[in-house]
């Protein structure tokens, strides 16, 4: 029994590992992601000696199916945690909300504004760069006062210049939106 605890157990940290491990990849941090690949590597190894060389082979390997499963979801959880990384909204509006746009740079906010002209008029863009930890308090804050706006996110890989308070490696000052 104590066999199967533990191997469930690797599960659950085995695959959350292997979240980051892809996450850090693919935000170009190379070395934390191999130091990553290492425990990784020497968790599934000792996890799939156990189920092979365990007296309840079977058994052993659903549960190592189900904590590999429950581990996706859990990798998934640290992910949306951590929120690494930068987001870009653009969002659309119907007409120039100074309000709005006033109130996001008193906040932190870089806004870029462009004006356009779109099917029924005249249309107005604004481009905002911010942390994806800060996505739901940017996207929550847009609606209040632009609940019709459109609005569009991505992740973004890289960028240079800009209007950031922060640089990487600060934190923000924890700043509450206020409408």
């Amino acid at each position: 029994m104590k066999e199967i605890f533990l191997i469930l157990l690797l599960q659950l940290i085995y695959v959350p590992l292997l979240t980051l491990r892809i996450i850090m990849l693919v935000k170009n941090r190379s070395v934390i992601a191999s130091i990553i690949g290492f425990m990784e590597c020497l968790i599934y190894v000792f996890g799939l000696s156990l189920v092979f060389n365990g007296k309840q082979n079977t058994i052993g390997m659903i549960i190592y199916a189900i904590g590999y499963s429950l581990g996706i979801a859990l990798g998934g959880y640290i992910e949306r945690k951590l929120a690494l990384g930068y987001t870009t909204f653009v969002i659309t509006l119907h007409q120039e909300n100074e309000k709005l746009i006033l109130d996001l740079r008193n906040q932190g906010y870089g806004v870029t504004i462009f004006e356009g002209e779109g099917r029924y008029g005249k249309r107005y863009k604004l481009d905002i760069v911010t942390e994806r930890k800060r996505e739901r308090e940017l996207m929550d804050f847009i609606l209040w006062y632009e609940p019709e706006a459109f609005i569009v996110s991505y992740e973004l890989k890289t960028f240079k210049g800009g209007y950031l308070p922060k640089k990487r490696g600060h934190s923000h000052p924890d700043v509450v939106l206020k409408k």
